[in-house]
């Protein structure tokens, strides 16, 4: 058999690729907690939406949100449907899926995310693909500017 630099290093690219991909398959899922009103249609439907994309998700059903949101600090500007919690972030209302998976890749030095109200088009909310709506960064240091994370435009 002959030995060639390319073979070698082919070799060694799929033995990355199969260790990658075993470090990825036995990560643990994160837990997502949500706080959200138990007679909410669209909030089961947003945690549905986080547990089908992998995270473990802890629902906890409260009659009244305020302590929550006043516990993270989220102004009554922010605030949306439900409140969620993960790896030390919190995410107001609707965020989307591709939004918390970035939030949670890239790690800034932020307190949250949010979405205010419960814009149409939203995850939970109807059809993404139509949706028309901005995902805030909430900066940890209070007072500090708030700016658009994430712009959802509908696909033309």
């Amino acid at each position: 058999m002959h030995i060639t630099r390319r073979n070698i290093l082919l070799s060694g690219l799929a033995l990355s690729t199969a260790a990658l991909g075993s470090v990825k398959a036995s990560a643990s899922p994160k837990t997502m907690t949500i706080y959200k009103d138990p007679n909410c249609g669209c909030c089961h439907l947003w945690g549905k939406a986080m547990a089908d994309a992998g995270f473990l998700v802890k629902t906890v059903d409260l009659d009244d949100l305020s302590p929550i949101k006043t516990r993270f600090g989220i102004s009554e500007q922010l605030q949306g449907c439900h409140t969620a919690e993960i790896d030390g972030y919190f995410l107001e209302g609707h965020v989307p899926l591709k939004s918390v998976t970035r939030l949670l890749l890239e790690k800034p030095a932020l307190a949250g995310l949010a979405v205010p109200g419960m814009p149409a088009g939203s995850l939970g909310m109807g059809d993404e693909a139509k949706g028309n709506f901005e995902v805030l960064a909430v900066p940890k240091v209070k007072g500090a500017k708030l700016y658009v994370y994430d712009a959802i435009r509908p696909r033309v």
